[in-house]
């Protein structure tokens, strides 16, 4: 039996449970620090944005994550960063390329240079509103202008300047690598193993990676070793099962593995949630519960 379908099994089992209030407030927190984000719980959370964190946490997680944070109205930011507050949830990454396609973390154009630490200085105040202590960043796209060692230098400088305006507030950076073959074609900064070398040249302790499962899958998998090897600059992980990029269980990633190991490491850091559900409805956001449950470490 495929692991996604013994999941749906035991969700189907189990659905009556999952959906009522007793079974909620007997829920115990998970192992690792997963993040959902909004839109993962939003049938069996229909009363919205806030209704979803109450949902989340009563189900175990203590942490969350949204990359659309900056886009969304003042007043809800600034309830959503009291009620986490309130509930003890640990909001995770926002990004920094909210409604700007055209970062560009490597090119040497002063304007595009600019761009980029006006848009981490606007993102600040975006992360000081909901106790956000990580700042997700896409370094852009390659510039064929430029020899790709070139262009690493590029990026070096800049997050080196960056750095400067998100210590004095202990927000960190968090560099994401994208793969090239199926989502991101062009992005300049691939993989896990360039995000460590970035890292290593800036030397700033608010200047870290992003380590996203689902895209190094992709990129080449490894993903234990290469999680010791770059170890030092991790800062944050992401899951996402391939093919898909669905929860754990729908694709071809050993997540109990992987997170045994993590969790082994003494990593204590927010695991994101980015990814999307395998199936719709309150039966398909349960199996998303159910799955982190499957794979979590000692549940």
């Amino acid at each position: 039996m495929e692991r996604r379908h013994f999941i749906s099994a035991v969700t189907a089992g189990s659905a009556d449970l999952l959906a009522g209030n007793a079974f909620a407030e007997s829920s115990p927190t998970f192992t690792l620090n997963y993040a959902p984000h909004f839109g993962m719980f939003k049938e069996s959370a229909p009363g919205g944005l806030l209704d979803e964190l109450r949902f989340a946490h009563d189900h175990g997680f203590r942490a969350w994550e949204d990359n659309g944070m900056g886009a969304r109205p003042l007043e809800d930011q600034k309830a959503i960063g009291d009620l986490m507050g309130k509930l003890g949830i640990t909001m995770g990454v926002v990004s920094a390329k909210t409604g700007i396609k055209s970062l560009n973390f490597s090119s040497k154009e002063k304007e595009a240079r600019q761009l980029v630490l006006d848009q981490i200085r606007d993102t600040v105040e975006v992360a000081k509103r909901v106790n956000a202590g990580y700042m997700t960043l896409v370094s852009g796209q390659v510039d064929p202008r430029w020899p790709r060692e070139i262009q690493f230098a590029n990026c070096i400088e800049l997050l080196r300047e960056a750095s400067e305006i998100v210590e004095p507030h202990n927000i960190t950076m968090v560099m994401e690598p994208l793969n090239r073959f199926t989502n991101h074609p062009g992005s300049f900064l691939q993989t896990v193993t360039e995000g460590f070398l970035i890292c290593e040249a800036v030397d700033h302790p608010n200047c870290k990676v992003l380590y996203d499962l689902y895209h190094q899958q992709i990129a080449g998998g490894n993903l234990i070793p290469l999680f010791d090897l770059c170890r030092d600059q991790i800062a944050y992980l992401q899951a996402g099962d391939n093919p898909g990029r669905k929860e754990p269980g729908t694709g071809e990633i050993n997540y109990a593995k992987v997170f045994d190991h993590v969790h082994a490491s003494g990593f204590d850091g927010i695991v994101g949630m980015e990814h999307g559900n395998f199936g719709k409805g309150v039966e398909g956001e349960n199996a998303v519960i159910e799955a982190y449950r499957a794979v979590d470490p000692e549940s």
